[in-house]
């Protein structure tokens, strides 16, 4: 499977959620993330953005049930995160949620390269 342009921009998108998280780890804090529920709102924005980069270029707009399942739990464990973020909870649900955007990027790359998806003619 060759990346293209969009995986690559996609992948830096999916590291740049990864890289304040760590951060947020280690410290506690990252600037202009001081708590969970703006390390889950920064990993959300990214991971949109990240999802939108890597699906757009013609490419149809369905999802297959894996990716529409990780979405769902991904959305969901969001709302967790930022409901229950003065709670202990909130640690564990921040990094279930992160594990759930890698998930979609991973399953995403995964479907693209499945047989449903070439469309070259065969010579």
């Amino acid at each position: 499977m060759k990346l293209r342009l969009r995986d690559v921009v996609a992948m830096l998108l999916v590291v740049a959620v990864l890289v304040p998280y760590v951060g947020y780890l280690v410290n506690g804090e990252m600037p202009l993330i001081g708590d969970s529920s703006a390390m889950a709102s920064t990993g959300l924005l990214l991971g949109v953005l990240a999802f939108v980069v890597i699906r757009g270029g013609g490419r149809p707009p369905r999802l297959g049930r894996a990716e529409s399942g990780s979405v769902g739990l991904a959305a969901a464990l969001y709302v967790l995160t930022i409901a229950l973020s003065e709670t202990a909870a909130a640690e564990l649900l921040l990094a279930a949620f992160i594990c759930s955007l890698l998930l979609i990027f991973a399953l995403d790359l995964l479907d693209r390269g499945g047989p449903h998806r070439d469309t070259t003619p065969l010579r």
